[in-house]
């Protein structure tokens, strides 16, 4: 993460005169069945393949998402054409080094196993995005400061796993993702992982390995405009 965000500092230090830089591709919202457009969520992506659609180039208030578009945002996401490599990758990583043993090796331990992660991130991501941002009235969206010091806005992409909005725009505690994560990792962790594994100190592992990767994409979002720009610059 370090190596990716200070590959940012020189593409921020030329935007700070613009408190909401926005790559040309990144758009914040979508078209309904209607024709008309719905705040729902951008259509970019990390680096040009992760998928990006919760985070939106602006750190002002933007509609509330109904529930039903929560759930559609977190379908967007976890249902993506790119999901089917990045479990894979992950999956490969499992296997290398012989992450719950239980599962064994071979081609029926890494099936397993990226069943496995992908039912980890599926489970995750609509407890935290979905089911726990619903029923709080919470927004899921991750809102880009885009201004400041290199150190300010990382410490406010850190700070957005305990802070987030509500759906009338008030700041307020993360429960959506502090909590739901922790529902997510039970449910996880006591359900389909090795029977060996299915006790507290697993579950809060795996809760812990969410909440980091969940900070570690956060940063990353944050600065991915600057990189993108700078990206677009070099290519130009």
């Amino acid at each position: 993460m370090a190596v990716l965000l200070l590959a940012a500092v020189p593409a921020l230090s030329q935007s700070q005169g613009s408190p909401n830089p926005q790559p040309p591709d990144i758009q914040t919202v979508d078209e309904g069945k209607d024709g008309n457009q719905q705040t729902v969520g951008s259509k970019d992506r990390l680096f040009y393949a992760l998928p990006n659609f919760q985070t939106v180039d602006t750190t002002e208030r933007l509609p509330p998402l109904t529930v039903g578009q929560k759930f559609k945002l977190q379908a967007r996401s976890q249902f993506d054409y790119f999901e089917i490599p990045w479990y894979g990758i992950l999956a490969g990583f499992s296997q290398a080094r012989n992450t719950s043993a239980g599962y064994g090796q071979g081609a029926a331990g890494y099936g397993k196993r990226y069943a496995s992660e992908w039912g980890d991130g599926a489970i995750e991501n609509f407890m935290v995005g979905a089911v726990f941002a619903s029923a709080l009235r919470q927004d899921p969206r991750y809102y880009v400061l885009g201004k400041g010091s290199f150190w300010h806005r990382t410490g406010y992409a850190i700070s957005r796993i305990v802070v987030t909005r509500s759906d009338s725009g008030r700041a307020q505690f993360n429960a959506s993702q502090i909590f739901g994560g922790a529902v997510a990792a039970g449910v996880s962790t006591y359900s389909y992982h090795p029977r060996d594994e299915r006790n507290l100190r697993n579950a809060t592992s795996v809760w812990g390995t969410q909440i980091g990767l969940d900070t570690f994409t956060q940063g990353i979002k944050e600065f991915w405009p600057d990189i993108h720009r700078g990206l677009s610059r070099k290519q130009q």
